[in-house]
């Protein structure tokens, strides 16, 4: 063997060598790292959705510790959203974003690049873009900010599809899939494990998922009058359709009273999270929960796409008629109802279904003693979440209750609910995000 090829083999053998090394040293550094975080429930849970994951406790709480720019008001107050329409006048002028002028009564789907593959190839998403000929609001649309939440990435693409700018007062921006990396991955996460709404309004100087943050928050929303966000369920629960909305805020309160009869769920935001910060911005928010992740519910995107289109009708940018049913309840309380044993989840109730306190939700069996075990409301209400049937552990949020309520406790304080002190304070639910 000559000297050259020698020296070679060697090289190839030490890059070997220092590569399970590193993967060595990540393992190790991840599990450790999930083991510590154990945060308390209460077993009551008034603010979000979602479940108990090692990855998703981890990557919250790393979350909170990390410095994010504190967002700021992005625009002059333009008076209540409802009249936006009403009180414009003359007609409307081009949108400028993305380094793109988009002109009145035209449409344009453009390009936004967050972030880079580690070979420095851009990672783009579409933007999706229709702006009016009368002045008015502009709207924006985010969905798949979690990689595996499909129904949101459908409900956009046939908004825009009905929608013509030349009877559009306004604009309308819509970001179908925001996590492109978790997208393309069939995970609700970064690359990195990190959960990307928990890291708005984000930071340019901070992680990969602080920088994605700060990009999209900065390019597009800080564009935007009004933001609907759009999510799922996780970890295979399902979510009834429904708002979660910070009641305290009249614009955010005139947006959930545009949706028709959708189900609202009053809830603080959590820090972090795409609705905190654009309403500590000065742009009013809510989240659209619909169904469950990765996979396509029709059902539960044409419910959607009603809501946003009434909506944008209420709102006058749009002239069209829909009809919905009853009102939907408001429900300031909600509940996860967990698991006592692991088994087989066998659901008795399904979303939607009204319940009285003592009535039987489902039962869960041991696969190995049949041993069966009935799982019981706590409480009278409405199941607005509940997972879907599967294996389960003890301890695992299996049902979500809005709560009825004889009065109105929308809290008068400005909450803000921090990831790193409720959990700390034995109060975090354990991921139950939107």
């Amino acid at each position: 063997m000559s000297a050259a090829r020698r020296q070679s083999h060697t090289l190839g053998r030490i890059c070997q060598f220092l590569l399970a090394a590193a993967m060595l040293f990540s393992f190790n550094t991840a599990h450790s790292s999930e083991a510590a975080v154990d945060p308390v429930d209460k077993g009551v849970d008034v603010l979000e959705d979602s479940t108990p994951d090692g990855d998703s406790r981890s990557s919250e709480t790393s979350a909170a510790a990390e410095e994010l720019v504190q967002p700021e008001a992005v625009r002059e107050y333009m008076g209540p959203l409802a009249d936006a329409v009403t009180h414009a006048d003359g007609w409307a002028k081009p949108l400028k974003i993305l380094g793109t002028e988009v002109g009145p009564g035209t449409s344009q789907r453009l390009s936004w690049s967050a972030t880079e593959l580690f070979e420095g190839v851009p990672v783009s998403t579409p933007v999706l873009v229709a702006n009016g000929v009368l002045p008015g609001p502009t709207v924006c649309l985010t969905a798949a900010v979690h990689g595996d939440e499909l129904n949101g990435i459908e409900m956009v693409r046939r908004i825009f599809h009905d929608i013509e700018p030349k009877k559009l007062a306004g604009a309308l921006i819509g970001v179908p899939i925001v996590n492109v990396q978790g997208f393309r991955r069939g995970s609700r996460y970064l690359p990195d494990r990190r959960d990307l709404n928990r890291y708005f309004p984000g930071n340019p100087n901070g992680s990969a998922a602080a920088r994605i943050a700060h990009a999209l928050f900065t390019d597009i929303i800080s564009n935007c009058d009004a933001l609907v966000d759009l999510h799922t369920g996780s970890f295979e629960r399902a979510n009834l359709p429904q708002l979660r909305a910070d009641l305290r805020n009249p614009d955010v309160v005139t947006l959930t009273h545009g949706f028709g009869a959708m189900v609202v769920l009053h809830s603080a935001s959590t820090v972090g999270t795409l609705r905190y910060a654009a309403t500590r911005a000065g742009i009013p928010a809510v989240t659209v929960e619909a169904g469950g992740p990765s996979q396509l519910e029709l059902a539960e995107v044409k419910h959607g796409v009603k809501g946003v289109e009434t909506l944008l009708t209420t709102l006058g940018m749009t002239r069209r008629t829909r009809l919905w049913g009853n009102p939907e309840p408001v429900y300031y309380e909600s509940s996860w109802v967990r698991a006592d044993n692991g088994g087989i989840l066998l659901s008795d109730v399904s979303l939607g279904s009204s319940v009285r306190k003592g009535d039987l939700l489902g039962s869960i069996t041991d696969p190995m003693s049949n041993a069966r075990t009935e799982v019981r409301s706590p409480y009278s209400g409405r199941i607005i979440g509940m997972a879907r049937n599967q294996v389960v552990m003890p301890g695992f949020a299996a049902f979500h209750v809005g709560i009825q309520t004889d009065e109105v406790k929308v809290i008068e304080e400005d909450t803000i609910i921090d990831v790193a002190e409720k959990d700390a304070g034995g109060g975090y639910v354990d991921g139950m995000s939107e």
